[in-house]
């Protein structure tokens, strides 16, 4: 202690970084700590959660040995009326959690309205308008029906669907076809181009594809999500690798099943010039796995983050059905020629399905490219998905990142950790324009809010007592 003064003085700060910026400028060397106060919640549920830690652990243990063990392949296709559980004709799916009408965002309206016309109850967008806002359409969240969507994620009866299962539990998932970037109906277009590449999904992508799925019986799609993510794909913002090798399988089937050699053309051309067409089947899979772990009684395991422009909903392993919601933010983002951060609409999308899959941000470090897209750097890449260890329970057994030596994704994302060390799951986008009709206006990316984890983990309390 007597020699104490006499060394040069070292600091380590826990505080605000400006502390640390004044040291600096004194010539004090410092190093400052990357911390921050845990997030606050409720004291009561914080006890009850501590003293059923075992229990929590052993919950854990089973959601993540289910979603580990989980196998999504693609088995076929089928009309969205006839294959998802309780869908109806005058029900639209939409992304993320339950909303009315009146609270959509303008992309999600956009969407409804172009489905209107899809299905020919309407004529235009004034009349869809119209009776979207009489109550004569039904609303309901694609997760509700095992189902995800992309973006506004707007399902109609009529829409053709993949049908992915988990050959693991047996449980299905659905998606739509993906139909490529800019003015397209998930971002909130709905003018008669749009209308015609639809309706040409449903009359010619559709049965082409399901012939050729149905022969093939079946396609992995956890070994394709593998393969891409050595080849440089995160398979939610960056579909290339994933897309190229879907091409492989399913070109040859496509050329031995389609007897029309213009429409076989047509389907694989449109593959080919759509890098992103993989991603609709990325959001199944990870449905798929993530729903094999639902309902077990005591999980602190996230198995949904979905959004629909206007909050952000979450869903536990531990509480069922439940929705844990809160509003939700706009991303920090690289706009198209023309736009800017005041055109965007708040993130929007069942799509970060993928990163509560262990995929999409979680995977960053599989993506350098991406960057480039979303902006930031390498460095960033690596950055964002070292800092998702904190908050999962495992590293994934098949999805691996070459870049940390093919460590595994971080895989299941507690929300006792999110609530402990102040770091929320950290999702890249597409961003959509805040009117309808517009469509896509850029891309970027951003961390999930506070408020539905924070929710999610007082629930959570109250039912552990």
């Amino acid at each position: 202690m007597s020699n104490l003064f006499e060394q040069k003085l070292k600091v380590v700060n826990i505080g605000l970084e400006s502390f640390q910026d004044a040291l600096a400028q004194t010539g004090v060397e410092s190093l400052q700590m990357d911390w921050k106060p845990s997030l606050p919640v409720d004291l009561e549920s914080q006890k009850t959660i501590q003293s059923h830690k075992e229990k929590i652990e052993i919950a854990n243990e089973k959601a993540i040995h289910c979603i580990q063990n989980a196998k999504p392949v693609l088995i076929g296709m089928g009309k969205a009326l006839d294959v998802l559980p309780n869908m109806k004709k005058n029900m639209f799916l939409h992304a993320g959690p339950p909303i009315t009408w009146e609270r959509m965002c303008g992309p999600m309206k956009g969407a409804m309205m172009g489905a209107m016309i899809y299905e020919g109850y309407a004529q235009d967008a004034k009349e869809a308008e119209q009776k979207l806002a009489s109550g004569e359409i039904e609303f309901s969240p694609c997760h509700e029906h095992s189902a995800v969507g992309p973006m506004a994620g707007v399902i109609s009866p009529s829409m053709p669907v993949f049908i992915v299962k988990n050959t693991d539990k047996g449980n299905l998932s659905f998606s739509t076809q993906n139909e490529g970037l800019g003015k397209v109906l998930r971002y909130g277009a709905y003018s008669e181009d749009v209308i015609v590449r639809l309706k040409w999904m449903e009359e010619i992508l559709y049965p082409t594809l399901k012939a050729a799925i149905e022969s093939l019986k079946e396609i992995d799609l956890k070994s394709i999500i593998a393969q891409a993510l050595h080849m440089g794909d995160e398979v939610h913002n960056r579909n290339r690798a994933g897309t190229s090798l879907l091409y492989r399988i399913i070109a040859p089937a496509v050329i031995a099943t389609c007897e029309n050699k213009d429409h076989m053309v047509k389907v694989l051309n449109f593959i080919n010039g759509n890098d992103h067409f993989f991603l609709n089947l990325s959001m199944a899979a990870c449905k798929c796995t993530m729903d094999s772990a639902m309902n077990i009684e005591g999980s602190s395991i996230v198995t949904v983050m979905a959004r629909n422009g206007t909050d952000f909903g979450i869903k536990l392993a531990g509480t069922g059905s439940q929705w844990f919601v809160g509003p939700a933010d706009l991303p920090d983002a690289l706009f198209f020629p023309g736009f800017t951060k005041a055109d965007a609409n708040p993130d929007i999308g069942d799509s970060a399905i993928t990163e509560t899959g262990a995929l999409g941000g979680m995977a960053m470090a599989s993506a350098f490219a991406i960057v480039q897209f979303v902006g930031g750097t390498a460095a960033d890449a690596l950055r964002y998905t070292n800092e998702m260890y904190e908050i999962t329970a495992a590293e994934n057994n098949v999805y691996q990142i070459p870049s940390l030596d093919f460590k595994g994704t971080p895989t299941g994302i507690d929300v006792r950790l999110v609530i402990e060390k102040n770091i929320l799951p950290f999702i890249n986008t597409g961003v959509a324009h805040k009117d309808p009709g517009v469509g896509q206006v850029g891309a970027g990316v951003l961390s999930a809010p506070a408020l539905p984890f924070q929710k999610a983990f007082n629930e959570l309390g109250k039912k552990l007592k």
